[in-house]
């Protein structure tokens, strides 16, 4: 099972720290990924991160802003967002997947529940 939590409302320019949880069979070496999903939009890709947590990738529209890590000791996978904009404004869903690391939901074996981020301006 996968968990999200730390999503909030906040404004323009603020950060929020999202955190993943992962428990069960999600607990073992799995790539993850962050996607999020704004009302009347399709589920887009934000970041991804190997089980090691060597390599990493971003969306063109959060690099430099986000940042996502991993404790693989704690199995917790979290994603730092900071200078928040308004069209950051989504569900943002973590995501494992045991193929490797990608920016194909489809490729996601496992989902959590999302939690939701408002940005207001």
């Amino acid at each position: 099972q996968l968990q999200a939590s730390g999503g909030g409302s906040v404004q323009a320019g603020g950060s929020l720290r999202l955190s993943c949880a992962a428990s069960g069979r999600t607990g073992g070496n799995y790539h993850m990924g962050w996607f999020r999903q704004a009302p009347g939009k399709e589920r887009e890709f934000v970041a991804a991160i190997t089980w090691s947590g060597i390599t990493t990738a971003y969306a063109d529209s959060v690099k430099g802003r986000f940042t996502i890590s991993r404790a693989n000791a704690r199995n917790t996978v979290s994603l730092q967002m900071n200078s928040l904009k308004p069209e950051d404004t989504a569900v943002y869903y973590c995501a494992a997947a045991v193929r490797g690391i990608t920016r194909q939901a489809g490729n996601y074996d496992y989902w959590g529940q999302g939690t939701q981020v408002t940005v207001s301006s």
